[in-house]
């Protein structure tokens, strides 16, 4: 079987707005590496979206999984509810920021949980507009994506989004936003489109992930924290990328000291089991009544066995600590190389949730062909990399924490060698004009 006959395959069976990034179809994968239908292996920076953190096929994930399909798969929480979901709920109410009695909620996916931390927020306010900010993604239900501050591919074609939705800009002081003119145009957003009492929620990422990977400073997410106080604003914390070790703390949102009210959770939750949850503040998270939350695979047993055990591998392997050297390493190799690829605008991040941003040399515009020039070299290579940010100009990674060393270190030779191939080639380009 060729990977070339199966994309041939999807092109007739499957929606074209299911878009993918490579034309590689996955046959196994352990840890960090994938091998296709074709037996090629390929280095994994993608992690399935920041998915499997723990690594694909983690030994102690796989061995709980085993276990729960031995006792039963699905009973439907909301009608025979099982003991793991509940104490799965304890453990998250103890992790997630904030010094104050939480309840959680379990859905699906990422959009799930923000559609419901909405709903809460709702609920618990009596009050209807929600403020995000320019660059986030919240999702891809009707509610979610008229929240996320990206139109292509996202909210292109799809009509008119729900209404009392406003975006506020998010502080990037590399595109000429610093965090005093974000502070200043949303006190602007209060005074000339919404009055700040009729606003449910604020919800921010506190580092962007298709964004950018743009990270939120601690100044503003503090301010923010004031302003949602004073006018009585539910301030949601959407962690679905940022949580489970990614930035070098279980949240990002315990870099800042900040604790916000409801944090919507998914991703790296179960490690590639469907999982998402919204944990918050006791009374905000009672605010709905019986049965206005839930759904039916909503804490999926399986889910549930597998986040247990991602939880035990976090802290026993100590992924925190893990993720941290990780991105400390690949931001010190991608800075080495400033002096030869003055493409390289910005090198960031926190933990391993790493990014490199490329611009023109010449004017400082984002430079979305030598993004993608980078992207395929590496994937000729056998490396994945994911892209990113409202241009499409940055360059994301995010393998697994689990990486073994020696992987690692190809990994970041084949980042090196592809970038430098885009140099030549861009270089070869212009001596051709």
């Amino acid at each position: 079987m060729l990977n070339a006959d199966v994309s041939s395959r999807r092109q007739n069976a499957i929606a074209r707005g299911v878009g993918t990034m490579t034309q590689v179809y996955a046959a196994k994968a352990e840890n960090a590496e994938i091998w296709d239908i074709e037996g090629k292996r390929y280095i994994d920076f993608a992690a399935g979206i920041a998915v499997v953190n723990t690594g694909h096929r983690h030994p102690r994930v796989i061995e709980a999984v085993k276990q729960q399909l031995d006792q039963f798969t699905h009973t439907c929480h909301q009608v025979v509810p099982y003991e793991n979901y509940v104490r799965l709920a304890e453990r998250l109410n103890a992790a997630v920021p904030g010094d104050f009695e939480k309840k959680t909620v379990f859905v699906s996916t990422g959009a799930e949980a923000v559609e419901n931390a909405i709903k809460i927020a709702r609920a618990a306010t009596g009050r209807d507009a929600v403020i995000a900010f320019s660059g986030g993604f919240h999702g891809r239900t009707f509610m979610t994506m008229s929240m996320t501050g990206k139109v292509f591919p996202y909210k292109a074609g799809f009509g008119a989004m729900p209404g009392d939705v406003f975006h506020a800009p998010f502080p990037v002081p590399l595109h000429g936003m610093g965090e005093d003119d974000a502070l200043v145009a949303l006190d602007r957003l209060f005074k000339a489109d919404v009055d700040p009492t009729r606003v449910a929620a604020m919800v921010i990422e506190p580092v962007q992930g298709e964004g950018g990977f743009y990270e939120a400073p601690t100044s503003f997410l503090r301010k923010l924290r004031t302003i949602c106080d004073a006018h009585g604003i539910v301030l949601i914390a959407d962690e679905v990328q940022t949580g489970f070790a990614r930035t070098g703390k279980l949240f990002a949102m315990d870099h800042h000291g900040v604790a916000a009210d409801l944090t919507t959770m998914a991703k790296g939750l179960a490690g590639g089991f469907p999982l998402a949850a919204v944990t918050g503040r006791a009374e905000l998270m009672d605010a709905a009544a019986p049965g206005g939350l839930g759904g039916t695979y909503g804490g999926n047993p399986i889910g549930i066995a597998a986040a247990h055990a991602v939880l035990d591998v976090i802290e026993d392997e100590k992924l925190c600590a893990r993720a941290s050297q990780l991105g400390n390493q690949l931001k010190h190799r991608l800075e080495t190389l400033r002096v030869e690829v003055p493409q390289i605008a910005d090198v960031r991040g926190p933990g391993f949730m790493t990014a490199v941003e490329f611009a023109n040399p010449g004017n400082g515009t984002p430079d979305t062909a030598f993004t993608l020039a980078v992207k395929d070299a590496a994937l000729e290579r056998g490396l994945i990399l994911l892209t990113c940010g409202v241009f499409a100009n940055v360059i994301r990674f995010l393998a697994p924490v689990t990486i073994q060393d020696k992987v690692f270190a190809e990994a970041l030779d084949i980042i090196e060698a592809s970038i430098k191939q885009a140099v030549a080639t861009t270089s070869n380009k212009e001596k051709a004009a």
